[in-house]
């Protein structure tokens, strides 16, 4: 049987993730039609969804159904978005444009956006919780430890703490490894514990991959600052350089930039191996994560 393409799998996997995250704001009556508003904003305006295609792909490698996964994959989506919308802060990075269109403190007000933060942020664990699995406990410390203190949290306190500085490489991916990576591991980790017990070698196999393709994704992300335009990207091109903020080509030029990326590519592919056929599609997907051009 031919392999369904990557560009059929993504919009299939867009279009339930989008169904299912329309679906919490359907037939309510919010207290505060304005928190709601720039809740569906935040979330619901364009995106990738990159992170919840990789629960499903995870899952799936490992023969979960897909309705197991919604709930993981929207939870993880939700918290991207909640993290979005306070990165663009005037506090934080101050930006005024998020996926071609005014960012939620711009389309309303600063303090909407934050309470439209706070409120994602705690939607995502309510979805998780109300979720039938047996192993939610896992499930909800890794979306926990990912989104906090030891995950993407700390590493916009290492970002910003990094703005005018010039950190070295190692320093760099241990930045990325948290406000990036850390969301991209859980997405993972999310989606194979949806399907297995943690101490299955698979979990492990996917979590090396994960971590390799998550480092990867951010060091794309620095290159199309750079090569980038502001109508493709969504979002204001050459904002690191204009924040004085450390990258990977301001580090090691496009070319070093580029040549890490793909050496972090096959690491993510090599690590797929002890899943056979069934990781194809993780690994058209890391391919497709490096070569984007948005």
């Amino acid at each position: 049987m031919t392999p369904e393409p990557l560009t059929t799998r993504l919009a299939a996997d867009r279009a339930r993730i989008d169904a299912w995250l329309e679906g919490l704001f359907a037939e309510r009556t919010p207290p505060s039609a304005r928190l709601e508003a720039a809740m569906r904003h935040g979330l619901l305006v364009g995106g990738k969804r990159l992170r919840p295609v990789l629960v499903y792909a995870a899952g799936r490698a490992l023969g979960a159904d897909d309705t197991l996964l919604d709930a993981p994959a929207a939870a993880v989506e939700l918290i991207h978005a909640y993290s979005l919308v306070h990165d663009d802060l005037p506090a934080m990075d101050d930006d005024d444009l998020r996926r071609g269109q005014p960012t939620v403190h711009k389309a309303y007000d600063e303090a909407t956006a934050i309470l439209a933060g706070d409120a994602l942020q705690a939607l995502a664990f309510e979805v998780l919780a109300r979720a039938a699995h047996p192993r939610l406990p896992a499930l909800m410390l890794t979306l926990a430890e990912a989104a906090g203190r030891d995950g993407m949290v700390a590493g916009q306190a290492l970002d910003l703490a990094a703005v005018g500085e010039h950190p070295d490489v190692a320093a760099l991916a241990t930045m990325h490894g948290h406000k990036t990576g850390a969301l991209i591991r859980a997405a993972v980790r999310l989606g194979a514990l949806s399907a297995a017990a943690d101490d299955d070698p698979r979990v492990a196999a996917l979590e090396r991959y994960a971590r390799a393709v998550g480092l990867a994704f951010q060091i794309q992300d620095d290159i199309l600052d750079v090569t980038g335009d502001t109508a493709t990207l969504g979002k204001t091109a050459g904002a690191d350089a204009a924040h004085d903020k450390p990258t990977y080509p301001a580090l090691l030029g496009l070319d070093g930039a580029r040549a890490k990326a793909d050496g972090l590519l096959e690491e993510a592919i090599a690590a797929l191996a002890p899943l056979g056929e069934a990781a194809t599609p993780l690994a058209e997907l890391a391919r497709y994560m490096i070569e984007r051009d948005h």
